[in-house]
């Protein structure tokens, strides 16, 4: 089959302002596209520390304010919820290819609003029949302001051992925020025939007990025996210790997940995108030395 060419012209940033969203401007601005950030709130965007003035424009705003932030778009990256999809459909000119981002969060056994909300905004693209892709990434670490390994290495810090449901057996595979964006600027940079939907992650699987040890080393902590406890244990423990000030919180919904591999093939990754992910020891070695 041959492809279309790859649509041009600039690229709207929907949540620019955002973690992934600002890595993604960062990254186009460094590779010579243009791009036009698309924000709620103006005050977040110059923070950023970025150039450029951003188009206001709110997702569960009037639609018209939307649809005239993206007029003449050719190629919409959404780092915002993918529960945000059918909003950005309804908006974008026909034409216009969508790239955006949901969550391996949609293969949970425990399904919560997050998880039914990437499901919906997969399901809208595909319904939709439009071009472009839904990236789902697993965990995402390495961003500026990401608190997923920053919170677990501050939660190990407090703690004598490592207390983990089932031992901590279950595999997970976090993928940086600097393969996130890699594997976006590579869907914007090729034509997508149809709607698609594409896990991204990163290199490594590994048992949770393995990867707070990988933490707890890199982070400059000694060893953490794993101690197992029972869910419920944990979730009654995570309930005290929301309200005790200056220690990280972690929600039942979490702890549930703790419980359930995570782990993915990234064959489908490598020959879509062309993106290799880096090792997560190669990733922790980033985020702590920055």
């Amino acid at each position: 089959m041959t492809l279309p060419p790859a649509p041009g012209g600039p690229v709207h940033v929907i949540g620019a302002s955002g973690r992934s969203g600002t890595a993604l401007c960062r990254a186009l601005m460094e590779q010579g596209t243009p791009f036009i950030p698309v924000v709620r709130d103006a005050g977040r965007w110059r923070a950023a520390g970025l150039p450029g003035e951003p188009v206001l424009a709110d997702l569960t705003g009037p639609p018209d304010a939307l649809r005239g932030a993206l007029a003449g778009a050719t190629r919409v990256a959404s780092t915002a919820h993918a529960r945000h999809v059918p909003a950005l459909l309804a908006a974008m000119p026909a034409g216009a290819t969508l790239v955006c981002l949901g969550s391996t969060r949609k293969f949970t056994r425990w399904p919560d609003a997050h998880g039914n909300g990437v499901l919906a905004g997969e399901a809208a693209l595909m319904e939709s029949g439009r071009n472009g892709v839904i990236l789902h990434p697993t965990m995402i670490y390495g961003a500026q302001g990401e608190n997923n390994v920053r919170r677990l290495a501050a939660l190990l810090r407090r703690l004598p051992v490592t207390p983990l449901p089932g031992g901590g057996r279950a595999l997970v595979q976090p993928i940086h925020q600097d393969d996130v964006t890699r594997s976006l600027l590579a869907a914007l940079g090729r034509a997508w025939a149809g709607p698609h939907a594409l896990v991204i992650a990163g290199a490594t699987a590994l048992s949770y007990r393995d990867f707070a040890a990988m933490v707890a080393r890199l982070s400059g902590l000694r060893p953490r025996p794993v101690v197992p406890v029972p869910v419920g244990v944990m979730m009654a423990a995570a309930a005290i210790i929301r309200l005790v000030p200056g220690l990280p919180s972690v929600g039942a919904a979490e702890i549930r997940r703790l419980l359930e591999d995570k782990a993915f093939g990234i064959g489908p990754m490598e020959r879509e995108l062309g993106v290799v992910p880096i090792g997560l020891e190669e990733g922790l070695g980033r985020l702590f030395r920055g």
